[in-house]
């Protein structure tokens, strides 16, 4: 029985290469005929429209479940369940239970807007995580009432007949019943780089894996070559590609299991055990402190640590009253309490990670896992594939050797299949002969058009008829865009072609060809080499190109100066020495070469390959590569610069690997400054480093920079090494085969345009332009993000301390009831912490990036947010903002006032208490002050407020512009001052709910303890940039060559 979506019911195990349906035999062992039969197809006319509707209502859309969907309730009880928020309900409980209901009230707000906006955030989150998957193919031909017809991919059912030509992605899986010189790529699921050739007629073993059943198509793999006709035999979850995905999206069970013995048995105690241990994991998850984002975790435990720490001071606050059970006690112990909690930060925190998810997608990085936007930031290795990424995907000739002319070169493209970019050259010297200065001498002159090189070069049309003609691409022009479809090497030759005007379509595509095709002897994995047989109305003529071994194989002559001569072993040596030459530039290198027949063929009666394949003559090379990415040599640098070390693991051939390594800076320049031993250690490949032990690879000095020919084991390995050296590592993937090591990596990236859906689902973050310099603009994001979370975290708790050391000093402010007197109400408290701080603290989070911020090195992820600079400025300011509170309210109350501290001060507004609501009033008024300053110093945790910009020649201004750079933050701080006058001047509010009363000279003491802030502050910014510089020299200062910076652990110090 099959479910929606084409799922089986529970239950059922998936089995390889069967369908929505048992049948009697998987479909790749049956025929063509039987498997018609049994599914219900028609081979002809295909479905009517009422079948399909019929099917599509019993199978389900050919779509891979998105899984559970989105819970409104869930979401709500995560806002609810975390330590955070549970302090404050504690606090809110207490406060009401003790009739203080303007405290409870207010910390009820507060509530309700925390969980209020982590909700619509968090919605908001889920929706756009959900909208991310999208279908590999939008639209499929399909065959319905005997017409060939477009509809959704969605729309196709079990048993539809579907037909799939060179460039679609295959839309279901699928049994050929019909294939003409038909590859797809299957490097998706198989991991296999090569189209893999179809065939419709054959049948395989049951035990066959997915990559030898050539008579089926899977899901998600990508048409190479030719047509094909099939029978939809899978659709949705039960294809192949949608298997995995399920299997990659089973959850774990959080039930702890049982410690059995070797016989199964178990004693009691292991079940209590188990019992205790799945008890502790629920409360753990309940608080927060064991899911969510390292951050998240770690802010769960401080908020638990910090309700520790305020139960503590409630006691210090109540012992220091001699636990009396008076309601002002109560109250001061809930505002000591309260103090201690950063009621802000989970709002703060989940709008900054938000907006920045936000500003990611603007930068070409979709982020699907919160956890990547804290790992971004400290990122100290990135494995990255070639193909795409570090280059363009796109093959292009780069040169091509014609014996006996030379080599042709064509300049650089940004382009690959416009035929129209890109300068020719030619030079007379051989490849083997050439030399980096021989390449830039006069010897290579540019032609000023190609009718020039095509002059009387009568080898160069031979080459360039086996370059157009024995190729299966199609190259045109399209309403002024020029457009290509089929394998992209075929297509890479047939541009180079064009670039002589000798376009295939020139010599095939009128209704009086100039050469028509008589035979085709497709390419074979096994021979490695394709031929086609073309006749014109004089000639006959084999055209052959293939790999340089097995094109020696059916050669006897050589084109030359003087013709065509014998083919003898010396001019073969000199061959080879041309092509491992090219290889060496990091080329893919073909061979090229025809014949003439003596006669016309006959199309009923085609000769034999073995045949026409022999006595041909050798007719030059042609060099092929993917090009890096224009970007890519900066990006790569910019990394190098930010600390970052950069790994290709391409599947292409050392060489090849090696030169766009070097090319793009991923290996270093001056390799003749380098030991030998590293040298042999920075380009392995995956045979290589899959040989060594996990003992072997931690002793090598250094892990590869380069790993060719690598497999996705290859990939897992190497990412288990570097997390063995305690190495932070990202790795991107495009194919079903790297979800393994993309899941394991600490950062997994998959790409957007190429990238399969199974690799989405396992990547962290996704991205849209599949561009290698998309991933540094996300780790300068993970960083600002990072920086902006510190700044606010900082200032958030370095009031915290503030307050709580405000309040606990405050209690030897007695009254005449000998009950303290505190010096910041409750509401006060929460006034600072929630409206004054809060805003600021989100303008702190769409800071922009500092200036250094990518030559900086990756932050310790161990250490986190809360590094030793970070917790010894929170004391320093804390304490320094607790001093001046303390000062401002014995001014107010000892050296300025009578120091009456009245009675029942703690509770209401007296003639007696007037002073104390002044005192009061002056103390909440500098804090919110200090608050707001502390958000601006905290722009940069080191420069001064006042010269954020040293190199600024605006002395006395540039902290103006600096303030109004960042209008949130500013108009965030200018609220916090407005917002201070109506709590101070309007009745009712307070003195009933603040507490407090209106000021008149105290202002004068607001002015003067804010200028020693900021004279405090600004001294410890420059003791520290004082110690910075020291350490500094003492570390021999900055380096200022940046490939030995980056290559530091490579070069020899001896030499």
């Amino acid at each position: 029985m099959v479910a929606g979506n084409g799922k089986k019911e529970e239950g059922t195990a998936h089995v390889s290469g069967q369908g929505n349906e048992p049948l009697s035999g998987l479909p790749h062992t049956l025929t063509i005929e039987q498997i018609s039969r049994e599914i219900g197809s028609n081979l002809e006319d295909g479905f009517t429209a009422a079948e399909a509707k019929a099917r599509l209502e019993k199978y389900g859309k050919n779509e891979l479940d998105d899984g559970p969907g989105i819970s409104l309730m869930k979401i709500l009880i995560r806002q609810v369940a975390n330590a955070m928020t549970l302090v404050l309900i504690l606090a809110m409980a207490v406060s009401f239970g003790i009739g203080s209901y303007i405290e409870g009230g207010v910390i009820s707000a507060v509530i309700a807007l925390n969980i209020t906006v982590g909700f619509f955030q968090e919605y908001s989150a889920e929706k756009t995580m959900n909208s991310l998957r999208s279908l590999s193919s939008p639209t499929a031909s399909v065959v319905r009432d005997g017409d060939t017809v477009v509809v959704p991919t969605g729309e196709l059912v079990y048993g539809d007949l579907v037909e799939v030509k060179v460039g679609d992605t295959v839309p279901a899986d699928i049994r050929l019943v019909q294939a003409m010189n038909f590859e797809t790529d299957e490097a998706l699921l198989t991991g296999e780089s090569l189209p893999v050739q179809k065939e419709a007629n054959t049948t395989f073993r049951a035990d066959t894996g997915p990559g030898d059943r050539l008579n089926v198509i899977f899901s998600s793999s990508t048409v190479t070559k030719g047509r094909g006709r099939g029978i939809i035999f899978a659709t949705g979850m039960t294809t192949e590609i949608g298997s995995i995905a399920a299997a990659l999206r089973g959850e774990e069970t959080r039930r702890r299991r049982v410690k059995r013995k070797p016989d199964g048995s178990a004693k009691p105690h292991r079940y209590a055990e188990a019992a205790a241990l799945t008890m502790t994991d629920f409360v753990a998850t309940f608080l927060g402190i064991n899911v969510g984002t390292p951050l998240q975790r770690k802010l769960s435990k401080l908020a638990i640590l910090l309700f520790g720490i305020a139960v503590v001071c409630a006691i210090i606050v109540l012992g220091a009253n001699k636990f009396s059970n008076n309601t002002e006690v109560v109250i001061y112990a809930v505002a000591t309490g309260l103090s201690m909690i950063p009621a802000s930060l989970i709002v703060v925190l989940t709008i900054t990670m938000a907006a920045g998810t936000k500003r990611m997608v603007k930068r070409h990085v979709v982020v699907r896992k919160l956890d990547s936007l804290e790992a971004l930031g400290g990122v100290t290795d990135i494995c990255s594939d070639k193909t795409g990424t570090l280059t363009q995907g796109k093959m292009v000739v780069k040169k091509a050797w014609i014996p006996g002319k030379g080599t042709y070169a064509v300049g650089t493209s940004d382009n690959p299949i416009d035929p129209t970019i890109g300068d020719l050259s030619h030079s007379e010297t051989a490849p083997r002969e050439e030399s980096v200065e021989r390449e830039s001498s006069e010897k290579n002159t540019a032609a000023s058009n190609f009718e020039d090189l095509l002059m009387d070069n009568n080898d160069l049309e031979q080459f360039l008829n086996i370059a157009s003609l024995a190729n299966l691409a199609h190259v045109h022009k399209s309403e002024n865009e020029w457009k290509a479809r089929g394998d992209p090497t075929d297509i890479a030759i047939q541009v180079f072609a064009s670039r002589f005007n000798w376009n295939r379509s020139r010599w095939t595509g009128d209704d009086n060809p100039i050469w028509t095709q008589k035979a085709e002897y497709p390419f074979d994995s096994s021979i490695k080499k394709m031929s086609v047989i073309f006749e014109s109305a004089d000639h006959a003529m084999v055209l052959t190109k293939g790999a340089v071994e097995r094109i020696f194989e059916s050669c006897s002559h050589i084109c030359g100066i003087n013709g065509s001569v014998e083919l003898t072993e010396e001019i073969r040596g000199q061959i080879l020495e041309n092509m491992e030459a090219l290889a060496s530039q990091g080329l893919r290198v073909l061979a090229l070469a025809s014949k003439e027949l003596s006669q016309r063929v006959d199309e009923l009666k085609i000769p034999e390959r073995a045949e026409i394949e022999t006595d041909l003559v050798f007719r030059g090379l042609v060099g092929l590569y993917d090009p890096p990415r224009p970007e890519t040599a900066g990006a790569v640098a910019a990394c190098h610069a930010s600390g970052i070390a950069v790994h290709m693991l391409t599947g292409d051939h050392p060489s090849t690997a090696r030169a766009i390594a070097l090319q793009v800076g991923i290996l270093p320049s001056k390799m003749a400054a380098i030991a030998q031993d590293k040298v042999e250690g920075m380009v392995l490949t995956a045979g290589q480093f899959d040989r060594l032990s996990d003992d072997e690879i931690d002793a090598m000095p250094l892990l590869p920079l380069v790993i060719a020919r690598c497999s996705p084991s290859t990939k897992v390995r190497m990412i288990e090494a570097l997390h063995r050296r305690e190495r932070f590592a990202a790795m991107t993937g495009d194919g079903v085969n790297d979800s393994p090591s993309l899941k394991r990596a600490d950062v997994g990236i998959a790409m957007g345009l190429a990238g399969s859906d199974v690799a989405k689902d396992a990547a962290d973050i996704v991205l849209t332009d599949d561009n290698f310099a998309s991933i540094l603009n996300a780790v300068e994001e993970g960083r600002r993000m990072f920086d902006n979370i510190q700044k606010f975290i900082l200032h958030l708790l370095a009031e915290n301390i503030a307050q709580a050391c405000t309040l606990l000093i405050g209690l030897a402010f007695k009254d005449k009831s000998s009950l303290s007197v505190f010096p910041l109400a409750p509401v006060e408290i929460l006034w600072v912490i929630m409206i004054t701080s809060g805003m600021p603290d989100m303008g702190l989070g769409f800071e922009a990036p500092a200036p250094d911020i990518m030559s900086r090195p990756p932050h310790p992820l161990k250490v986190g947010v809360f590094t030793r600079e970070v917790l010894i400025d929170m004391v320093v300011y804390g304490l320094w903002m607790a001093a001046l509170c303390l000062s401002a309210f014995s001014l107010v109350m000892f050296g300025f006032g009578d120091g009456n501290l009245g009675s029942g001060c703690n509770d209401s507004y007296s003639a007696e208490c007037d002073t104390v609501f002044r005192a009061r009033a002056t103390t909440f008024v500098c804090l919110t002050w200090f608050a707001l300053f502390l958000a601006w110093e905290m722009v940069n945790m080191h420069r001064s407020f006042f010269r954020m910009q040293p190199g600024s020649k605006k002395y006395f201004t540039q902290w103006a512009i600096d303030v109004w750079r960042n209008q949130f933050l500013f108009w965030a701080i200018v609220a916090g001052f407005v917002t201070v006058f109506p709590t101070l001047y309007i009745p009712v509010i307070n003195h009933v709910v603040f507490k407090h009363t209106g000021i008149s000279w105290e202002w004068g003491i607001v002015f003067v303890e804010a200028i020693l802030f900021f004279a405090g502050v600004e001294a410890w910014k420059w003791s520290k940039r004082i110690h910075y510089r020291r350490t500094m020299k003492k570390n021999g200062g900055a380096v200022e060559d940046l490939e030995k910076k980056a290559f530091t652990m490579y070069f020899d110090e001896a030499k």
